[in-house]
């Protein structure tokens, strides 16, 4: 029911259940219900109350009320409900019916004290009363007279207040000035009524008055006023001026009439069902700006405009930010398209279009960071300064697509972290590993339910500046199916002539990455596209040596550690010996991640002891690492073998590093076939046949029968059959193996090589000769056999680690078999003894050949 229509109706609005002295309510009194609760014979009116005035004792109960404000001669309902106010209605009732009605300040105070309620109300009489079943009580009451609170007598079980009554002064009769005030305020209600379509049998009431104080408290009651306006009306005494006050609030009240009725007039035609939403917003929106108030999608909208002001956009991109926001603007609030339009400008205005962070380059101290963070490296960390120093000497600069390529756990992700907090940048990783969707980089077009910017915007929006340094992890790992292929939308992405312009689909306007670090990581470098590898520096991590691993692990991995265990420095001391140990026997890896695994289990399993009151303090030796790690798990490869007939030493380059692999070789009778075991790839197996068809053709210089092959089956095996192989670099060592095989010599032990073979002997370069390297120290090789086109590969060997090892470059495979086997091949004599079968010399029945010419083969 509208307030007009509970004016119209005195019955419905006297029996409506409001409550003012319970929370979320405010009843309304209006003329008309005064009227019809009060008839004209039972009332006195206030010429008479003047004369004779009504008996009020001066300590009566007090009932606090909430949300309104009671005026003289105002009747209404009220519902009761707090233990103290129905307490003061009992007393009341059982006295003289006179009860004190004072307004709290905060409607929210449950049990209000002096300081919560205002002095000044309103004595009333309760004409009836209800009891509810709810234990609640509905009374009726009309205000009386005013009165202001003296004194606060009792607190329970109702609150008494003494209370001083106010007696207004008698007006001088034929004053102009009140009667032109009275007629004004007259005819202002009288145009309220009028606007507002309601009987005008309700001015017939005020036309009875004569005394502007009464009609001010009697036009306040039915005003809809805020407390403070209201208590206001009522704390005045002077009654010019209380009508003056009160001629004011009606003129507002007018100019609020006035633009309603324009409004309704303005949407008053053909009106469907949203177009009558619509048209009670926009009331509701007139209203408050005629108050001064601005409703929350003004401010919204406002709030909007004021950030893309400060976005510092482009004027292209403001542009659109600027037409999506009318649109909103435009909009019904709560439907789809304007949440849509709402995140969409979010995402906008936080972006950082202009922000971005000055750079604090310092070579000096660039350096000391990186050395500070990282052992070794000397290589990466060269052209990182190289970038820095050229970053400062020139401020607009394109950036480089720097790419750390390398084995788990040598420090690709730390150097990125390094490489920002030296130039004082925000860092960003990007994990690209299991990617298959486009729009993980290029993010969704807005017409999807639930779409967002890609992860390259998200990131920058999260780093809050546009010049991060952004990481893109494992960038070997991108996958591509029907969703498209991410590594294409990377293009983009990692262009120094393009990222300028980046255009990601939910954003649909250009954003500015040019000013980027982009830093990519990846374990190998072969499944990235060329095109993508094209626009990045590759720069090449290989593992690490045991030196390298000792002055890491006693640097940055022990001590880390112990911090991150709660044990204190000096508590546990760790050998030397004791690392390598580890190093050896406990972890077989070209980077750092299971030897710090390995160091925090020792640590933990201290930690327990110190835990249960041992005092320390301990130290680890290769003795006791048994006891925290168990027993050793790698074995050295060549540790107590000795010179095999058969079996040669080649190096292997892995996604974790280098490795060494065995060859094996053995003949058995047959008729020349050949089997190749060990779960080799075709690149492999291709390799090994090249290897038997060169064996064939320098039978003759290798002392070897022509027919050598005809009665035997060569059988080719590489152990660690449940480990795939392929690569053309073992070509070289299978050749050995089987020259090995069939001359009965037996090959160093002390020999690793690598080298792909043609079918004429030459010997192909390969690659990854560093890692290779690597490994072979690893496992306690001396001298490495290489091809000779790899000999600019030897400069990226650190020198500590190459006089560890001794390399021969070699150009043919005879080079190889005189430097491989114990003695040289091709300069043999003629065997008095049989040949040894198995893993030795021919087998029985392969017969003596005659001694050719003396070869000149190399040594």
């Amino acid at each position: 029911m509208t307030d007009e229509e509970k004016k119209t109706n005195p019955q419905e609005a006297a029996d409506t259940p409001s409550d003012p002295a319970e929370p979320g309510s405010r009843p309304t009194a209006s003329v008309a219900e005064a009227d019809a609760e009060s008839p004209k014979g039972d009332n006195p009116s206030p010429e008479e109350e003047k004369e004779s005035g009504p008996e009020i004792p001066e300590v009566l109960p007090l009932l606090p009320v909430r949300d309104i404000v009671i005026f003289p001669y105002m009747t209404l309902p009220l519902f009761v409900g707090r233990e103290g106010s129905v307490a003061a209605v009992d007393e009341a009732l059982a006295r003289d019916r006179y009860i004190f009605l004072a307004t709290q300040r905060d409607p929210s105070v449950e049990d209000p004290k002096e300081g919560d309620l205002y002095r000044t109300g309103t004595v009333a009489m309760i004409m009836r009363m209800l009891k509810l079943p709810d234990g609640r009580l509905k009374i009726l009451i009309q205000g009386v007279v005013k009165a202001k609170i003296v004194e606060f007598i009792e607190a329970k079980p109702a609150v008494r207040v003494r209370i001083d009554r106010i007696v207004e002064s008698p007006m001088k009769e034929g004053s102009l000035e009140v009667e032109a005030l009275m007629r004004a305020s007259r005819e202002k209600i009288e145009k309220i009524l009028s606007l507002k379509n309601m009987p005008v049998e309700i001015l017939m009431v005020t036309e009875n008055i004569n005394n502007p104080g009464v009609l001010a408290d009697l036009v306040a009651s039915n005003l809809r006023l805020k407390i403070e306006e209201a208590q206001s009306v009522l704390e005045e005494e002077d009654p010019v001026t209380r009508l003056n006050l009160v001629s004011t609030l009606l003129s507002r009240e007018l100019q609020l009439a006035e633009m309603q009725a324009k409004i309704q007039n303005q949407a008053k035609e053909e009106m469907s069902k949203s177009q009558r939403e619509y048209f009670l917003r926009e009331q509701m929106k007139a209203i408050k700006q005629e108050l001064g108030d601005i409703d929350g999608k003004s401010e919204e909208a406002d709030d909007l405009k004021g950030k893309i002001e400060a976005a510092g956009m482009p004027e292209e991109v403001k542009k659109e930010a600027e037409k999506q926001l009318r649109r909103l603007e435009g909009m019904h609030p709560d439907s789809a398209e304007s949440s849509v339009v709402r995140t969409y400008l979010d995402w906008m205005v936080e972006l950082p279009w202009a922000k971005e962070t000055k750079d604090n380059i310092r070579i000096g101290t660039a350096k000391e960071i990186l050395d500070e963070d990282h052992h070794d490296l000397e290589k990466v960390k060269e052209r990182i300064l190289e970038y820095l120093s050229v970053r400062k000497l020139k401020d607009k600069m394109k950036g480089p697509i720097l790419c750390f390529v390398g084995p788990p756990g040598v420090g690709k992700t730390s150097l990125g972290k390094s490489i920002a907090r030296a130039m004082g940048r925000k860092f960003i990783r990007m994990s690209l590993g299991g990617i298959r969707d486009e729009a993980e980089i290029r993010g969704h077009r807005r017409t999807y339910v639930g779409a967002l910017p890609g992860r390259v915007i998200q990131g920058m929006k999260q780093a809050g500046t546009r010049n991060p340094v952004f990481m893109l992890d494992e960038i070997d790992k991108v996958g591509a199916d029907f969703r498209g292929d991410p590594s294409a939308a990377l293009l983009e992405v990692l262009d120094p002539e393009q990222n300028f312009a980046f255009s990601d689909n939910y954003l649909n306007v250009p954003f500015d990455l040019s000013k980027v670090l982009f830093i990519a990581t990846g374990n190998v470098i072969d499944p990235v596209p060329p095109a993508l590898k094209d626009r990045m520096e590759i720069i090449p991590l290989s593992g690490y040596t045991d030196v390298d691993k000792l002055a890491i692990a006693k640097k940055y991995l022990l001590p880390r550690q112990l911090e991150e265990n709660g044990i204190r420095p000096g508590k546990i001391t760790m050998r030397d010996k004791a690392i390598l140990a580890i190093i050896h026997e406990y972890t077989r890896e070209a980077g750092l991640r299971n030897l710090e695994r390995e160091i925090g289990q020792v640590c933990r399993k201290l930690a327990r002891k110190i835990a249960e009151g041992e005092k320390g303090p301990f130290a680890v030796t290769p003795k006791s690492l048994a006891k925290y790690l168990g027993a050793p798990r790698n074995l050295p490869e060549m540790e107590g073998e000795a010179d095999e007939v058969g079996v040669s030493t080649g190096l292997a380059w892995t996604p974790t590093g280098g490795d060494i692999l065995f060859v094996e070789v053995s003949l058995v009778d047959g008729k020349g076939g050949v089997m190749i075991t060990g779960y080799l790839g075709d690149v492999m197996k291709e390799s090994a046949q090249a290897a038997i068809t060169y064996v064939r053709s320098r039978a003759a210089k290798l002392g070897l029968p022509r027919n050598f092959h005809a009665k035997h089956d060569i059988h080719i095996h590489v152990p660690s059959g449940g480990i795939p192989k392929d690569g053309p670099s073992a070509g070289i060592t299978i050749a050995t193996a089987i020259v090995s095989s069939l001359t009965g010599i037996p090959v160093r032990r002390d020999v690793a090589m690598t080298g792909e073979i043609t079918l004429r002997g030459r010997v192909l370069p390969i690659g990854g000769l560093k890692e290779k390297a690597l490994a072979a120290l690893r496992a306690g090789i001396s001298h490495v056999i290489a091809p000779a086109r790899n000999a600019k590969d030897l400069e990226e060997i650190p020198k500590h680690e190459a006089r560890q090892v001794r390399f021969t470059l070699v150009k043919t495979m005879d080079e190889v078999l005189s430097l491989a086997l114990t003695r040289d091949p091709f300069r043999w004599k003629k065997r008095k003894t049989k040949p040894r079968r198995g893993k030795g010399a021919p087998a029985k029945g392969a017969g003596k050949p005659k001694r050719p010419p003396r070869a000149k083969g190399p040594r």
